[in-house]
């Protein structure tokens, strides 16, 4: 395989199980992570703000999150983007900050959040497919003799191969992981 394609390829596909893992840590397993609160927007002063731009989020014990805003004007906007953001917290705002206390997850719980789980799995596999289709096209664009043309497809179906086996590795652990009381 022509050593730019095989090298850009592989950067692809690897960009794309990173994005599934970065993804899957903003699913909740039932103990506190910060991560959660990644795709959380909280409207402050007219412009949608990322949470973690305008508060320090930390975890005080294994089951709560600690949210502490530079500007105590924005709690309520901060507690409101949190129950709005549909991730099934209920915030604390006690005047300085804002607690979330995890709640244990339920049976029916933990099968939603493995059937989101799974959906952004084959997210990736969508995005490794379109990467192998990129790849294919770029190989035929050098008119090479038919028989080096099929053995780099072949090379770039291995590679597809791979890295569908390492998501379905990350997505069994994953699911695992929620299933675990």
């Amino acid at each position: 395989m022509n050593e730019d394609i095989s090298r850009v390829v592989k950067d692809k596909m690897t960009k794309a199980i990173e994005n599934l893992e970065h993804r899957f840590t903003t699913v909740r397993a039932g103990r506190a992570n910060p991560s959660s609160l990644d795709g959380v927007v909280v409207p402050y002063y007219g412009v949608d703000t990322p949470l973690k731009q305008l508060a320090t989020i930390s975890v005080p014990e294994a089951r709560q999150l600690l949210i502490k805003p530079f500007d105590r004007s924005c709690l309520a906007a901060i507690e409101k983007a949190i129950l709005g953001s549909n991730l099934g917290y209920t915030p604390n705002n006690d005047g300085e900050s804002v607690r979330i206390i995890i709640p244990v997850l339920t049976e029916e719980r933990r099968k939603e959040l493995i059937k989101q789980v799974k959906a952004i799995a084959e997210e990736s596999k969508v995005a490794i497919r379109n990467i192998r289709q990129d790849a294919n096209k770029e190989i035929e664009k050098l008119e090479l003799p038919e028989d080096e043309e099929k053995g780099k497809m072949k090379d770039v179906q291995d590679l597809v191969n791979d890295y569908n086996k390492k998501i379905e590795d990350l997505l069994k652990e994953k699911e695992e992981e929620l299933m675990t009381v």
